[in-house]
């Protein structure tokens, strides 16, 4: 068989092919190193910064640190509101290997950890930045800190820490006034954030809830320093790089004097009500007391869901600020100033009488009368003895006459219906009624019936005790409106108390073009009510020293039928009339405005009067001797 003959190889065309395989394989190797020459040089050159600010951040943090808070004092210095030294037991969850079996272990050798402050532990991890200790116990004592620093080797990420914690020295008596801080939750971080304001609280962890505490946040806050350390793998700070100091928050003072203040909370003995002392030079507050009233220390630390029911669901509503927020028909306390607006629109003269037979009825109406207080009437009275003997028929004519367009107008200019302008956001403007506000809230005209009632406070008139004792201001400084406020001063960190800085305050558009015997006429009526052979208040003012001037109030919390005798003794507690009280001493020269609510007491002459008195004497007589 004939062997088959190999076909000759084209040795020139395989190196050819070869040589142009190898010199793509170069270019792409050439390209491919092209690339990741340029993508090195873009990383080490290009974005050096970017990726080395990106290493710093993996071992530089910033550390926030929190400012102290202000103080607060009373206008000679007494301390009201303080930051007291606490220790507590934190943790840092990023150390933390197992946390629950931490938590549990804890719990062995602190039983004070009990299950509900577990919770409350729970709840502040989950809004609290990463490195930050979460308390889970607060305020050990020394036997508790002691029990623990034994221990502390065994639980990894747990450290006792000493915080500044506010604290209130006069539990109950201030705090409607101060208010307190509590822990920051979610709807206040929401609110820094809105107001691009949670940078300065990164380190902080309350913020005022009520009261001054709330309404000068930010003066009191101060702003957050800062720390910028470098920490090791673990999250250990190795060293400190910057070092830029917070700066502590304005300490500040209120016009409040904190003896007065003690008397009148005592004075009330925690019977529902409100007391309010101001002064009418400047409207600053010198005592405003809400009865009864809570610990607001029992916030600072967290209270307990049980401690916060109980607070919630007490019948005598402690959580309320009465002077603010408290809301009464003001009865006949409004009768001096709805005798100014009278005399000005010319309804009345200084000469104008008027007999009271002890009841009135609209005129050509088959309506039923109105009555007087005083069943048999008081005869023929002008407006100075209408004040004096408080004549509810004179008032009703007035009211009457000027119809609810006027009387409404006029007093709103005393403030009713309006918000006073007090330095506190927990304030009520009550209500002065309209024509349009009956129709939008009830959906029916304004009757002529509707007005009358509102001659001598009651109706749909309703007043909070602060508002009837700037009216009262208004009315003895002859219509210079100035809003009632608890700052005096400000003081800036590490300087002395005497080197305060006064605050100024907006001062109102006045009530002009009334004449002065206007004035005269309704504050002369009311130094009747005191001083007078027939004021209505005359027992419970009897034998005084200085002369002063008030007018009561006694306002109905049920109406009567037309056959139907009040008798407070038939009634449940809380249908029996409030006494109200307002009034100003010494009469030439007023130093103080007083202005008392009583709920249920009765009377506001015989219940509310007495009140008055003692903290007029103690007030005016006190300053004399301090003047002497």
């Amino acid at each position: 068989m004939l062997r088959k003959r190999s076909q000759i190889r084209d040795h020139h065309e395989e190196s050819r092919l070869f040589k142009s395989r190898a010199l793509v394989a170069f270019v792409g190797i050439i390209l491919l190193m092209g690339i990741l020459l340029a993508n090195l040089y873009n990383i080490q050159i290009n974005q050096f910064q970017d990726y080395k600010t990106r290493s710093n951040d993996n071992r530089i943090k910033i550390v926030p640190i929190a400012p102290n808070r202000g103080l607060i004092y009373d206008r000679n210095g007494k301390l009201l509101a303080e930051n007291r030294p606490v220790f507590n037991l934190e943790i840092t969850l990023e150390k933390v290997s197992n946390i629950d079996h931490t938590i549990t272990a804890l719990q062995e050798l602190l039983p004070e950890i009990t299950p509900e402050r577990v919770d409350a532990f729970t709840r502040e991890r989950r809004q609290t930045r990463r490195f930050k200790s979460v308390p889970i116990l607060t305020q050990l004592s020394q036997e508790q800190v002691a029990k623990f620093s034994v221990n502390q080797h065994k639980y990894p990420g747990v450290a006792v820490t000493a915080n500044l914690k506010r604290y209130y020295p006069y539990d109950d008596v201030l705090t409607h006034v101060i208010g307190y801080v509590s822990r920051i939750n979610d709807r206040d971080m929401k609110r820094l954030i809105r107001e691009e304001k949670d940078a300065n609280y990164q380190a902080t962890r309350d913020i005022g809830k009520l009261g001054i505490e709330r309404f000068y946040e930010d003066t009191l806050h101060g702003i957050a320093g800062y720390q910028e350390v470098e920490v090791n793998s673990r999250g250990r700070i190795i060293r400190t790089l910057k070092y830029v100091p917070p700066v502590p928050g304005k300490d500040i003072v209120l016009n409040l004097d904190i003896d007065l203040q003690l008397y009148v909370h005592k004075l009330l003995d925690n019977r529902r009500g409100a007391a309010i002392v101001l002064d009418p030079e400047d409207n600053g507050v010198l005592a405003m007391v809400s009865s009864p009233s809570y610990d607001p220390n029992a916030f600072v630390h967290g209270i307990s869901s049980k401690a916060y029911s109980a607070l919630l669901n007490d019948i005598n509503r402690p959580l309320v600020n009465r002077a603010t927020l408290g809301i009464y028909p003001p009865a006949s306390t409004v009768k001096p100033f709805i005798a100014v607006a009278a005399l000005q629109e010319g309804v009345i003269t200084p000469k104008t009488t008027r007999n009271d037979p002890g009841y009135w009825k609209i005129p050509n109406s088959k309506t039923r009368p109105f009555r007087d207080w005083l069943r048999w009437g008081h005869g023929v009275v002008d407006i100075t003895k209408s004040i004096e003997e408080s004549v509810d028929t004179f008032f009703y004519q007035i009211a009457y006459d000027m119809g609810i367009d006027r009387l409404s107008s006029w007093m709103a200019m005393f403030g009713f219906g309006e918000y006073t302008g007090i330095d506190i956001h927990e304030e009520s403007k009550a209500n002065m009624p309209t024509r349009d506000w009956k129709m939008a809230r009830h959906r029916t005209p304004w009757y002529q019936g509707d007005t009358i009632p509102v001659g001598i406070g009651q109706g749909y008139w309703t007043a909070t005790p602060m508002q009837i004792a700037k009216a009262t201001s208004v009315l003895i400084n002859h219509g210079e409106v100035t809003a009632p406020h608890l700052l005096r001063a400000t003081i800036e960190n590490g300087e002395q108390f005497d080197l305060q800085q006064l605050e100024e305050f907006e001062t109102y558009p006045p009530i002009t073009g009334v004449p002065e015997k206007y004035w005269d006429i309704a504050t002369n009526g009311m130094r009747l009510v005191h001083h007078g052979k027939k004021g209505t208040a005359r027992r419970a003012f009897t034998n005084m020293k200085y002369v002063s001037a008030g007018k009561s109030g006694t306002a109905q919390v049920f109406g009567l039928a037309e056959d139907q005798e009040y008798n407070a003794e038939e009634l449940e507690e809380h249908l029996r009339d409030h006494a109200l009280y307002t009034g100003f001493a010494p009469f030439e020269e007023p130093g103080f405005v007083v202005t008392v609510v009583l709920e249920n007491a009765g009377g506001g002459s015989s219940n509310g009067g007495p009140v008055v008195r003692r903290i007029f004497d103690h007030a005016v007589l006190g300053a004399q001797e301090e003047n002497e």
